[in-house]
């Protein structure tokens, strides 16, 4: 008894010491963090497309070829790597030709998804693309599969890409774009379990196979629509029916998406909200690892040689519409809460790139977790906006596997992890991003770098409030602020992280 006792008090006390510790352990098998982590995702819908990006060329809005200007400018400064579009389940009832050739020709359709809308289809093939090589982004494009067919899927293809004497190639230039775009990216279908045309794994798998065997002539990379969340019984499906076939296939989409209830008809409010909701906002989307880790597990099963990887083409928060905004437009602010989301979720990204190849937040301008709020000529920039630009350092970096002991943050019964953390190297420079959940309280971590290093750069995003937020014609509340992390002594930096907020340690070796 008197052993147990001393033993049980000695694990206790280890792990009091142990706690909130941060250890650098750089690897020998070197993996890289796709800079397509940081990817965006637009579909039409709400004013993301119209009014957030394109006003067209007679607009007074200042404009690029019908582009915003002030946009452009903000997506090139974040260095946006790639954008999906057009959807989404927009992409599924979506047929390109629409939305080509001269503007005052092409056929309306009316947008079912997304507010009943009348959609122009001024926006088409040749606007996104011009517009992804304005930004110097590249272009994710999805196939309509739920009401397309095949041959419509590989004329596209055909259309954006081929540089051969075809009728496709002949019809492009005809409108305008002699050589073809470089799209590397194509989404066979969306959500085909629910919007993309409610089917049943085995049918789609088999559909996409279709689709993909015809999708020749690039180095493509084709990606089949995968789960919903922790949906491992389509996952488990789906690559079970491409079995001696997974060459078809390049990446399996994974859709999650962050609210602070399960009841999607009261989903709460984006600004006003107290520590349950903050609190049960983080705890939820930190599910995400959870799902990921199971989906890879049976990826791995049926590609034990990791060919195939995972892209979380969707993800970010979604909650109540703001008031006296459109039905179906799914506008909401975006607050000191959504900057730790991000945080949060790219740390998680970058820990598993490995098998991670892309992720896509949702969406890019004026919808949901937006990096860019509009309207009309004016633009804000959000706490999203300014977390993917601190963390934009890891794209393309190696990444630094680390060791992470983090007190939790307890609320009510209930309980998480405090800290979050991921680290990577490029060009002699490495870079550690740190979440503190808490709401309240500092965080003081001890960062055991392992090597004599000097600091070079230190940033924060936060505010006074978690409820902050930056607002049109308002002075920002949240942005990128210096930071003060203290002194690396003997290899050691001790690290007092503010609540709520996100930081950047910047570091070089000495010597």
């Amino acid at each position: 008894m008197k052993i147990s006792i001393t033993l049980t008090g000695l694990l206790l006390a280890g792990n009091l010491l142990a706690q909130n510790t941060l250890i650098l352990k750089p690897s020998a098998e070197p993996v890289k963090i796709n800079k397509e982590i940081y990817g965006h995702f637009s579909e039409h819908l709400g004013t993301c497309i119209y009014e957030g990006i394109f006003v067209g060329e007679d607009s007074e809005i200042p404009n690029i070829d019908g582009f915003r200007t002030d946009v452009v400018a903000a997506f090139k400064e974040l260095k946006v790597p790639v954008l999906r579009w057009p959807g989404g389940c927009f992409a599924d009832t979506y047929h390109w030709k629409d939305g080509i050739g001269p503007r005052e020709d092409r056929p309306s359709i009316v947008n079912v998804f997304w507010g009943g809308v009348t959609e122009d289809n001024s926006f088409g093939t040749h606007e996104f693309l011009n517009f992804c090589e304005l930004i110097g982004t590249e272009p994710y494009l999805s196939i309509n599969v739920g009401t397309g067919t095949v041959q419509e899927a590989v004329e596209w293809v055909e259309y954006v890409t081929s540089d051969n004497k075809s009728p496709m190639t002949d019809l492009r230039k005809k409108n305008g774009r002699e050589a073809p775009w470089d799209v590397k990216f194509w989404g066979i279908g969306n959500e085909n379990w629910g919007c993309g045309g409610d089917m049943a794994p085995d049918y789609y798998a088999n559909i996409f196979r279709n689709y993909s065997s015809y999708i020749r002539g690039g180095d493509f990379q084709k990606i089949i629509c995968g789960p919903s969340e922790d949906d491992t019984a389509w996952t488990e499906t789906i690559l079970s029916g491409l079995e001696g076939k997974q060459h078809l296939a390049q990446g399996v989409s994974m859709h999650y998406y962050t609210l602070p209830t399960a009841d999607w008809s009261n989903k709460g409010s984006s600004t006003d909200f107290g520590e349950d909701m903050w609190f049960a906002t983080l705890r939820n989307t930190m599910y995400v690892e959870d799902y990921i880790k199971q989906h890879l597990a049976i990826m791995d099963k049926y590609d034990p040689e990791g060919k195939i990887k995972l892209i979380v083409d969707e993800w970010g928060t979604w909650y109540d519409k703001l008031p006296g905004t459109k039905d179906g437009f799914l506008q909401q602010q975006n607050t000191v809460r959504d900057a730790l989301v991000a945080g949060i979720n790219l740390n998680i990204f970058n820990s598993h790139a490995d098998r991670i190849s892309m992720a896509n937040i949702a969406q890019i301008v004026n919808v949901l977790q937006a990096v860019i709020l509009t309207r009309g000529p004016e633009m804000v920039k959000t706490p999203t906006y300014y977390v993917f630009s601190m963390y934009n350092v890891h794209q393309d970096a190696t990444l630094v596997p680390i060791e992470l002991i983090s007190e939790r943050y307890e609320y009510q019964g209930e309980q998480i992890p405090a800290v979050t953390a991921s680290a990577s190297e490029k060009d002699g420079t490495v870079s550690i991003t740190i979440t503190n959940a808490n709401p309240s309280k500092p965080i003081t971590i001890k960062c055991q770098l392992g090597t004599e290093y000097k600091l070079v750069n230190s940033e924060i995003v936060t505010g006074r409030e978690i409820t902050d937020y930056n607002d049109f014609g308002k002075e920002e509340k949240v942005t990128i602020s210096d930071f003060d992390p203290g002194r690396i002594k003997k290899q050691e930096l001790q690290i007092e992280v503010p609540a709520h907020s996100v930081i950047l340690i910047q570091l070089e070796q000495v010597g």
